[in-house]
């Protein structure tokens, strides 16, 4: 069996090499699906449920970034997209931002070449950094109308 590397600049032909790209995207969309079965038999909606409680909120009564990040996965697979958003609206944004760069990964590898994805972007440490540090802060805020993003 011989090794060779995906980003060939050839794109996978026949079924082999195409399993082979595909293999570490489907890994991944299995963990993730693993996760959701999870949260759906778990329903984070409802309390005294079997998936842990926030560390941060359990031991500093504080709102982390993520924070509502379950309940806003159990929202988005039962298609309560409003309820989503008022569990965690950073989290539904980094869930459609993890969705475009699993299709640009996989596409890459089929393509046998790197795509562009936001990942890829000089800035996007940054504004990470910067949104997760400001989300935390607002969220934790306690007065109106701050208070609403409290979950």
């Amino acid at each position: 069996m011989t090794t060779t590397t995906v980003y060939t600049g050839i794109p996978a032909r026949g079924a082999r090499e195409k399993l082979r790209a595909l293999g570490a995207p489907l890994a991944v969309v299995a963990g993730a699906g693993v996760c959701c079965v999870a949260v759906w038999v778990g329903d984070p909606t409802t309390p005294g449920g079997f998936l842990p409680v926030c560390p941060t909120k359990a031991l500093l009564g504080i709102d982390c970034p993520g924070c509502g990040g379950m309940r806003m996965a159990y929202s988005v697979m039962h298609g309560n997209i409003p309820a989503a958003l008022h569990y965690n609206a950073v989290s539904f944004v980094f869930m459609l931002l993890f969705v475009w760069s699993m299709a640009a990964w996989t596409l890459g590898r089929l393509r046998g070449r790197a795509m562009n994805s936001w990942l890829h972007w000089r800035w996007t440490p940054l504004a990470f950094s910067v949104v997760f540090v400001v989300w935390f802060v607002v969220r934790n805020l306690p007065f109106a109308p701050f208070t609403g993003l409290h979950v």
